[in-house]
């Protein structure tokens, strides 16, 4: 059976006060295999990632209920759900788009200023990418290896984060580009050979979507 196309989650009724949704793919599941398989890309994005938006938008709205009552004892019960729910929407809303098929500019090389920023930090793309592969493939159990923008030095960094715990809210750092090295992200085709995921990955790295972020995070 052909492949999905991703599709925007259909609004819950208005009883339900959703604010946040699935967003769609620019991307066919199957376009980015080789290196990432249909049958992930599906589980991953329709499963995983909405089960975050789901779970994202009950803890809200517990939220807005509690503080309605004045119940600083749920407030603070549910902060958890709410960073980790949330964390998980966000980190994967960068993802998708931080990934392209090859046929549609995936891989290669960053340009201008963000190379620029890249080799004043790190000596060279290539140093870049050894740097954060092997940061990334170092997180202990489930988390996030991440390119992101210093604004108070005017610099790019590399950092991890554990979880689905967001790059900005824990670190400061605006995010450029994630790897997600969550099981569920790589398992089923890599097994447990992590490092193999993380080398691959940079194949779909859109270059052009890091390069709009950086200019964003400037302003």
């Amino acid at each position: 059976m052909a492949l999905r196309r991703a599709l925007v989650t259909t609004a819950r009724p208005a009883a339900s006060r959703s604010l946040y949704s699935l967003p769609a793919l620019k991307f066919d599941y199957g376009e980015l295999e080789p290196i990432i398989s249909g049958t992930i890309m599906e589980l991953h994005h329709s499963k995983h990632h909405q089960t975050y938006v789901t779970n994202l938008n009950a803890a809200t709205e517990k939220l807005a209920d509690a503080t309605a009552k004045g119940d600083v004892t749920g407030i603070i019960q549910l902060q958890q759900a709410i960073k980790f729910n949330g964390g998980g929407h966000l980190n994967h809303s960068i993802f998708w788009e931080n990934l392209a098929p090859p046929s549609k500019g995936g891989g290669g090389a960053p340009e201008g200023e963000l190379l620029s920023k890249i080799e004043a930090k790190f000596g060279s793309f290539d140093a870049m990418k050894d740097k954060l592969s092997a940061s990334t493939v170092a997180v202990q159990g489930s988390g996030w290896g991440w390119l992101g923008y210093d604004k108070a030095t005017d610099s790019v960094a590399i950092a991890t984060c554990f979880n689905q715990d967001p790059l900005e809210a824990t670190t400061g750092l605006v995010p450029l580009f994630g790897i997600d090295v969550w099981e569920h992200a790589y398992y089923l085709q890599y097994k447990n050979v992590r490092p193999d995921y993380v080398k691959a990955i940079w194949g779909l790295a859109n270059w052009e979507d890091v390069t709009k972020r950086l200019a964003a995070a400037k302003k």
